[in-house]
């Protein structure tokens, strides 16, 4: 079909880049929905709509599934049986795409305190957030690549993964909690240093012209404290991309299943912001449940890359069985779907700390 074309038909990480091309047309395709048509008018999103918005995109993410299981050709480099290619791949793309969903559940609560302390309308968060979806479309694409690269070339780098992951997990259970103090981020400082930032928002823009505060009398650009907003919210991904990216390259090493699947997490978790924001205090429990996922992925890895390659009997067959995808998708979901139930049940009357 694009064999007039030998750039598309070229691969990128194991797949044709028309494939990566088609993904995000689809993704920006569903963003021009988003801003252009449901929400091109700024206004608060209530929390039925950010329900109906986020059933939405996780129906597209399942639909995605079906797309992995019947048409998708997974490249067997990355998969450690050369079997039932497709079921190894689905099982691991809705993996991901559950522990992803999780672990960007704190950003909810981090994100609340960034539109706080900017003090963002409600109106206009929303604007905030898809633009910030566009920024982390761009830097999970360069977070990946790069762990493809690492993770393929150098696979006992898994192990440093899976030593990483049961630390975080160890450090989510018993480490405390961690205070966000924007007064006191670097980055917040040097914008404030380089750029002239205007201290109310008065519309939707992250830009706005003033006359110089230097007293020339020209009109120069002055950021809004929308844009500020915005580029905490994106540093914010970046620091949470940190726990994540490894934990997702522990359930697979395919880099399209893992960046597809980041996405529709990323996707589903902005579209629920609105509908979690005043309840993010009632899943105080999750953590445990993240935690414990997080560990057991670190086991898993050096289970499967370690005991399973390295015990062998005398005619080389391994001494301990491969555990499967199936257990990891079915661990994930007991585990945080319990820690979620048990959440909410243990604070039904209120009690929750915000």
């Amino acid at each position: 079909m694009f064999e007039s074309v030998p750039f598309l038909v070229a691969t990128y990480a194991g797949q044709p880049i028309w494939l990566w091309i088609a993904f995000l047309a689809f993704i920006g395709f569903l963003l021009w929905l988003d801003l252009g048509v449901v929400n091109k008018k700024d206004g608060v999103v209530s929390a039925k709509k950010s329900a109906v918005m986020w059933a939405s995109f996780a129906s597209i993410a399942i639909l995605f599934g079906a797309y992995v299981y019947w048409v998708y050709d997974p490249n067997p480099v990355y998969y450690m049986s050369p079997d039932n290619l497709n079921q190894q791949a689905v099982l691991q793309y809705f993996t991901g795409y559950l522990l992803e969903t999780a672990l960007a559940f704190d950003n909810i609560f981090v994100i609340g305190i960034i539109f706080t302390f900017f003090a963002v309308p409600r109106e206009y968060q929303h604007r905030v957030l898809f633009w910030g979806i566009m920024g982390a479309i761009v830097f999970r694409a360069i977070f990946i690549s790069l762990g493809a690269v690492i993770v393929n070339e150098f696979t006992w780098v898994l192990f440093i993964f899976a030593a990483f992951l049961m630390f975080t997990g160890w450090k989510m259970i018993f480490g405390g909690d961690q205070q966000v103090d924007l007064h006191e981020n670097r980055v917040l400082k040097f914008l404030k240093k380089r750029l002239h930032v205007t201290d109310t928002i008065e519309n939707h823009n992250f830009f706005v012209k003033g006359l110089d505060p230097k007293g020339s009398g020209r009109q120069v650009l002055f950021a809004t404290p929308l844009f500020l907003a915005l580029v905490m919210v994106e540093v914010v991904d970046v620091i949470f991309a940190v726990d994540s990216v490894p934990a997702i390259f522990a359930v697979t090493k395919d880099p399209f299943i893992v960046y597809t699947s980041n996405i529709f997490a990323i996707l589903g978790l902005r579209s629920m912001y609105f509908m979690l924001a005043e309840a993010v205090a009632r899943f105080r429990y999750l953590k445990y449940g993240l935690s414990a996922v997080l560990m057991l992925i670190g086991v898993k890895i050096i289970w499967n890359f370690g005991l399973y390659k390295a015990w062998k009997d005398m005619t080389g067959e391994p001494l301990v069985p491969y555990l499967e995808p199936q257990w990891s998708l079915l661990a994930t979901l007991a585990l945080i779907g319990g820690s979620m139930i048990y959440s909410w049940v243990k604070t039904h009357d209120g009690t929750a700390k915000p």
